[in-house]
């Protein structure tokens, strides 16, 4: 009787919470826009283009097209709003619409390498959780009396949290533990600064901290001969370093790349900096007087090609040097 009572028993729905009608037709007719591959990464290299827009002729370079096929692309990216033009001559010149940026840049900066993830290795077996927080409690003391500058209390709370931000994003936590340690030393280290007599320091922020700002972290560290201290950290950390970056990590840093993995931002790393860069990502950073602050419109390598990842590089280099001449010079 009781199973007769359920099934004939009338629905009661709850009130729903899904997008309107209205604004999950113009989402759609956004992204059906952007359901070509060659729209995508026109979108891209605009988004990324130092000069903050984009020719015609510029964009005919990515594939074997013709300019007047290129046109109807844009025109399609314009006609959804997505994109702004301007005829200067014979040559129209499109860039980002700003009311869009912040959608293009979640697109390109945070979903699309996500959804292009490689497979993770096989897994190995996680810590065992007890035995986790004994080595964290245990690496907090340690840290602790190494640290006199700061009160006990202060240390360990550092620790607590850098462990829980890193097992947020973490895929095994079998390396947890030395992460943790890695990660607390240099937010101690950044809570201690002494800004009148220690070396410049230059935070490179992205999105996932798997790319863009790995590199030019590295960089920094190998062109100014550690006269400069580099930092790096993600707004939304990835598990691990892009592959792609990973392969130039070695080759700049060799045994040392390994070394590397995404952090957090915090505000400490913020408050130690003399130089803040954001690589896509400016409206998460704190703002703090007395920072400077820059912006790099560079392009995603695990997004771009072998060649595209080479020129991105170069790109970072070029940019590094410009700010360590400025850095090493005052």
């Amino acid at each position: 009787m009781s199973e007769d009572i359920l099934l004939t028993e009338p629905c009661a729905p709850t009130e729903t919470h899904a997008i309107s009608a209205e604004a999950a037709t113009t989402v759609a007719t956004a992204l059906k826009a952007l359901g070509d591959p060659f729209r995508l990464r026109m979108l891209s290299a605009i988004a990324a283009d130092p000069r903050g827009e984009s020719c015609v002729c510029d964009l005919a370079e990515l594939a074997e097209v013709s300019q007047p096929t290129v046109s109807h692309h844009l025109k399609v990216l314009k006609n959804v709003g997505l994109l702004d033009a301007e005829r200067r001559g014979t040559w129209v010149w499109y860039r980002i619409n700003p009311a869009r940026r912040s959608a293009v840049t979640a697109l390109l900066d945070a979903f699309a390498p996500a959804a292009i993830a490689e497979a993770a290795p096989e897994a190995l077996p996680d810590a065992d959780p007890a035995d986790t927080d004994a080595q964290i409690a245990h690496l907090a003391a340690d840290l602790a009396a190494a640290t006199p500058a700061l009160p006990p209390e202060t240390v360990t709370g550092i620790v607590r949290e850098s462990y829980a931000a890193l097992a947020r994003s973490a895929k095994i936590t079998r390396y947890i533990v030395p992460l943790t340690e890695r990660f607390a030393r240099q937010r101690l280290a950044d809570l201690t600064r002494d800004r009148a007599s220690a070396a410049p320091q230059v935070l490179f922020v992205c999105v996932a901290n798997a790319g863009r700002s790995q590199l030019a972290a590295a960089l920094v560290t190998q062109l100014s001969n550690g006269r400069v201290i580099a930092r790096s950290a993600g707004s939304t950390p990835a598990a691990d370093v892009h592959p792609h970056v990973r392969s130039l990590l070695a080759e700049i840093e060799g045994d040392d790349a390994a070394q590397r993995f995404p952090k957090p931002l915090t505000d400490d790393a913020v408050r130690a900096a003399d130089v803040v860069v954001t690589m896509g990502c400016g409206d998460v950073c704190p703002v703090i007087p007395g920072i400077r602050y820059e912006d790099w419109a560079v392009g995603d390598p695990a997004l771009a090609s072998p060649k595209g990842v080479a020129a991105i590089r170069d790109d970072i280099e070029s940019r590094v040097r410009k700010l360590l001449d400025t850095l090493l010079t005052d």
